[in-house]
């Protein structure tokens, strides 16, 4: 299980993130998301802890806590769904001119 960690500051790194959750138990697993186009944080990230138990103290604990001036949203991961959207464009990528007529 993994736990997702929401309205994360641009400035934060892993190894913050990994001290902050380490005080509910051992952190196996921390992932900051990076922008493709600023080369940013893009905000949230994910942890995994040990246990179930220490995931849910950490849930309990930080969940609407303030960290680096924000008000963390935490919760457990959503697993990650086959064919869902990432909210990139989708189809016409033959090359071919389309006149810009299709939309998305």
């Amino acid at each position: 299980m993994s736990i997702y960690v929401g309205n994360l500051s641009y400035e934060v790194k892993e190894d913050d993130l990994r001290q902050v959750f380490a005080e509910y138990g051992t952190v196996k697993n921390v992932q900051l998301p990076i922008d493709r186009e600023t080369g940013r944080v893009r905000g949230f990230g994910f942890v995994e802890m040990e246990s179930d138990a220490e995931e849910t103290a950490a849930i309990e604990a930080l969940d609407n806590a303030e960290w680096m001036g924000r008000s963390l949203k935490v919760n457990k991961a959503k697993p990650k769904t086959d064919g869902g959207s990432s909210g990139g464009r989708r189809g016409n990528y033959s090359g071919g001119g389309g006149g810009g007529s299709r939309r998305y």
